[in-house]
């Protein structure tokens, strides 16, 4: 989101991020970056008043659960605004992979496409001018089995910047342990971390006694915190503030996921940072294209530890994966290639809006009263506030 608001002030917007959440002890500066800020509430037409007096040009949806809430909102009142959805990653899928993996049975697009959430997403998606699609396999899954048209759609992972060829990072020598980081609130990362606890690392740990995993993340929970074992190797440590420097540190950084979707952070964040990185299929979808990982993919525990073991030893391989993770950010993440997609891509639809709406029947069709489930919900939850 931060380097979506970037290159919107890049073109020259001003921007206002309208959010119906509290700020919090880590939230974003918006203010010292020129964004101004607007408390929203949910169902309550003081948006109405809001954005019919702001008159943007774009409105940018945080997930499609604030499109739902809001979007209909938007449309009475500026209907002329481009209305564009940050999927972030498609919640439906993470949804149905985790509902599949706590009943230990396979995931499959059946069960994804009957899900109530996919359908709630799929229709906040259709409901916007452009969907902003991070990982490529969550693209090919939307035209592939949705049979979505591209042109609702764009494919826009991380935008960062590209790393020099003569970069200096910390070698191989004097970096040392393994690492894992990611929020608390995030269940994917709550089971990757029991994961290493109790099939992963003590394979690890028999091999490379000297070495230590340091767990980073915040609002990790009691059971997490519980699990900080110094004669194990296993640190607990919690949020830090500077993931550059703890990544820089570690040798090699351990991802197990077993559910998720979208493009991994803290991979994204051992690419840039030269630390060769160990994760599954579900880690590494959508972020390496025909590219080389960085390191391994491995859905096993032991041929995982092994794995592990052999990016923490062997200081060629160690090397290789971390000039991987160089191509991979410079040919996929590339900040300059990308900032210039989304600005095409936005000047072009501004340009053809009434054309490219009349084009989307369906989502003309999900806009019609009739359809508007949300709409009438929430004017219903208003008036009974009101009352």
């Amino acid at each position: 989101m931060m380097q979506l608001l970037a290159v919107f002030q890049k073109q020259g917007y001003t921007i206002t991020v309208a959010s119906a959440a509290s700020n919090f002890e880590f939230s974003a500066d918006l203010n010292s970056r020129d964004i101004q800020t607007q408390v929203i509430e949910l169902n309550n037409a003081s948006f109405d008043a809001f954005v019919s007096d702001f008159q943007p040009s774009v409105v940018l949806f945080d997930r499609f659960l604030s499109e739902e809430q809001f979007g209909w909102r938007v449309v009475e009142q500026v209907p002329n605004a481009l209305r564009i959805l940050d999927t972030e990653d498609l919640h439906s899928l993470r949804h149905v992979r985790e509902l599949c993996f706590k009943k230990e049975i396979p995931f499959t697009t059946k069960a994804w496409l009957e899900d109530d959430k996919t359908k709630r997403e799929i229709a906040s998606m259709y409901r916007c001018d452009l969907s902003l699609i991070i990982s490529s396999f969550e693209l090919d899954l939307l035209t592939d089995v949705i049979k979505m048209d591209k042109s609702l759609l764009l494919l826009l992972p991380f935008m960062i910047d590209e790393i020099a060829e003569d970069i200096k990072w910390t070698t191989f020598e004097n970096r040392t342990d393994f690492m894992f980081i990611g929020g608390g609130k995030h269940t994917p990362n709550i089971d990757a971390i029991n994961y290493l606890k109790t099939a992963i690392w003590p394979l690890i740990h028999a091999q490379l006694p000297k070495a230590k995993l340091n767990i980073y993340g915040a609002y990790l929970p009691q059971q997490i915190l519980e699990m900080h074992n110094p004669k194990e190797g296993f640190l607990v440590q919690g949020r830090v503030d500077d993931v550059n420097e703890v990544m820089q540190a570690a040798k090699v950084c351990l991802a197990p996921l077993h559910f998720g979707a979208g493009i991994k952070g803290k991979l994204v964040s051992a690419m840039q940072n030269g630390t060769p990185s160990v994760t599954t299929t579900i880690g590494a979808e959508g972020m390496q294209g025909i590219l080389e990982w960085n390191g391994y993919v491995e859905n096993d525990h032991a041929a995982y530890a092994q794995a592990a073991v052999r990016l923490y030893t062997i200081k060629l391989t160690w090397e290789n994966a971390q000039e991987q993770g160089k191509t991979l950010i410079n040919t996929l993440y590339s900040k300059k290639s990308l900032e210039h997609i989304i600005t095409k891509k936005i000047e072009e639809l501004q340009k053809n809006l009434s054309t490219h709406r009349q084009q989307n029947f369906i989502g003309a069709l999900l806009q019609y009263q009739t359809f508007q489930s949300t709409k009438f919900m929430g004017k219903w939850i208003e008036e009974k506030n009101r009352r």
